[in-house]
């Protein structure tokens, strides 16, 4: 039993470090050719309107309701101890800072990271991709960059997005709910958030839309076992990408937390 473990446990970790490593590499590898010619314009707009902008639906419905939510939950909390009047504050807060970059960034995880790993998995399964190099083109200047760039542009401003629907959520109830004036609720969210707050938010779905897209196009370039491979990639990457957003947002909320208190 004890050796199984240790055979298990060498297995995972063996995993994490060929995971870690070839996403590094192909970070290295997209961020270097990102910068030469030949550049494909058309491409990045084609991936922004289907990977941003068809998610806007999806982050509207999330947003909205986790701002009507935890309006809710907050509203019901502090009103025992008289401190329903601090809703607006503590609501808005959480959307900028936390609740609108995570939860938008994860369901693009789900969205689109599963997208593009079956889609890269589907061309490898069908030797597009060996076409591709066998014509002379690089499949990661056409399939991989252009990919990546659109998720780097589209979540922080889907993220803006999801911010403004979540505090519109949030004052509705809080006016029908809760009893709160919504001209008042609207003053207290402009006089709560500055500009950093926005910032430190959006600033985190940088480095998230890089580990959705590093992510995606790493299992889906490593599809090998047909059909059942791409199921498998895309599962993976869905579950991968989510895990990197979580740990990550840790790291960068401490991080960022250090910077504004120097």
């Amino acid at each position: 039993m004890i050796h199984s473990f240790a055979h298990t446990l060498g297995n995972m970790m063996f995993e994490l470090c060929y995971f870690i490593g070839s996403l590094s590499e192909l970070c290295y590898n997209a961020f270097r050719e990102a910068f030469r010619k030949p550049f494909y314009p058309r491409l990045i707009i084609d991936q922004i309107y289907s990977l941003g902008i068809k998610s806007a639906p999806l982050v509207a419905v999330c947003a909205l309701s986790t701002g009507m939510v935890i309006t809710l939950q907050f509203g019901l909390g502090l009103e025992k101890f008289g401190g329903k009047l601090y809703v607006p504050k503590i609501v808005s807060l959480s959307i900028v800072r936390e609740l609108g970059p995570v939860f938008t960034s994860l369901m693009i995880a789900g969205r689109v990271g599963a997208g593009i790993a079956s889609e890269i998995g589907s061309m490898k399964v069908t030797q597009q991709i060996d076409a591709m190099r066998a014509l002379g083109t690089s499949p990661l200047k056409k399939i991989i960059i252009p990919r990546i760039l659109a998720l780097v542009i589209s979540l922080p401003l889907l993220t803006v997005f999801a911010n403004s629907l979540g505090i519109y959520g949030a004052s509705v109830i809080g006016s029908t709910e809760l009893g709160l004036d919504q001209s008042f609720f609207i003053q207290k969210v402009t006089q709560t958030i500055k500009i950093h707050d926005y910032m430190v938010g959006v600033a985190k779905t940088f480095f998230f839309a890089l580990f959705v897209g590093l992510t995606g196009c790493h299992y889906g370039m490593r599809v090998s076992e047909g059909t059942r491979g791409v199921g498998i990639a895309t599962t993976k990457s869905v579950v991968a990408s989510s895990i990197l957003i979580v740990i990550s947002d840790f790291i960068l909320t401490k991080l960022f937390w250090i910077i504004e208190t120097l």
